[in-house]
């Protein structure tokens, strides 16, 4: 008896009949994997089916599944397929894993050459635009859709500003891969396309990770307003610590300004070298403090983009 679906195994051949009961054996047979290498199966999954049984309309579901089994695999073969190809693929996406450091010098340091850093610092600069653009997405498409519900032109605007927060949601996380190195899907939700058409855009609304999307996009504003604050302010400081000796052994005095506190290191040439290791100590602290960002924020994205409640 089969552990995951006890029908599966008793009709012959043990396959499916339907292309559901197909998708949900073959998410079954991905439990443990990246949820979104499983949305990335399943959509595969799904229109490569469909597809199938488009151009043989004489056929039913299970004969399709039948027929493409040798070519497309049985859910387990395309669980198998899809871990070992996740497996090459991130190996070779992977950047360059730095020689391990054992000193705390080493770690503290060694961030300076790590790739994901620039990566992280560049999100924390861009998440500002990237927050102003979403949030008024969000406002803009909610008060709409509210204001046009009371219309007919209202239905098919409420469909698409949904069907929009899909596409951005495939967006951000491509940004998020690039950027961040968090596995994020590839390929859109895949949705049940053999059920009626108002079971769907049912579905559309009730989904809950459209709206956990939406709320995503509304925090996306105070972080990114977070993120850029900190790396430019961090930046600014710790490159003008740096600068200012510079200026000064080249003649350009002027006062460097920190938190309100002016350091007169014009005319203290014994206090140009401390400062200019300030900054340095500095760099290097927002370099660390982005890679936390980072690494948090992909979680975040990853929690609340990706439909992980459906892959448990």
């Amino acid at each position: 008896m089969n552990a995951f679906n006890p029908s599966i195994d008793a009709r012959p051949g043990g396959l499916p009949t339907t292309i559901p009961e197909y998708l949900e054996h073959l998410r079954r047979s991905l439990a443990g994997a990246d949820p979104a290498l499983v949305q990335d199966a399943l959509y595969d999954a799904e229109e490569y089916l469909r597809s199938e049984l488009a151009e043989n309309p004489g056929k039913s579901e299970a004969d399709v599944i039948v027929a493409v089994a040798g070519s497309y695999g049985a859910p387990d073969e395309v669980a198998d397929i899809y871990r070992d190809t996740e497996v090459k693929v991130q190996t070779a996406l992977r950047p360059p894993a730095p020689k391990p450091r054992r000193s705390w010098m080493g770690h503290f340091f060694g961030v300076i050459a790590e790739p994901r850093t620039y990566g992280a610092l560049f999100y924390m600069l861009l998440s500002l635009a990237i927050g102003i653009f979403y949030f008024t997405w969000v406002v803009t498409g909610l008060s709409l859709s509210a204001g046009l519900a009371v219309l007919i032109i209202g239905v098919p605007f409420v469909i698409l500003y949904f069907g929009s927060i899909r596409v951005l949601s495939l967006v951000e996380g491509r940004i998020v891969e690039a950027m961040l190195g968090e596995r994020m899907p590839r390929r859109p939700l895949y949705s049940s396309r053999g059920q009626p058409l108002l079971k769907r855009i049912g579905e559309l609304f009730t989904d809950p990770r459209i709206w956990a999307t939406q709320l995503y996009f509304l925090f996306m504003l105070p972080l990114g307003v977070a993120y850029f604050t900190i790396a430019v302010t961090c930046l600014a400081v710790s490159l003008s610590l740096i600068a200012a000796p510079v200026g000064l052994m080249l003649g350009l005095g002027s006062d460097l300004v920190v938190d309100n506190w002016y350091l007169a290191v014009d005319g203290e040439p014994w206090m140009w070298p401390f400062v200019m290791l300030a900054g340095v100590l500095l760099l290097f602290v927002t370099l660390h403090v982005a890679r936390g960002v980072g690494y948090l924020h992909a979680l975040l994205a990853k929690h609340m983009l990706v439909k992980t409640a459906q892959y448990d």
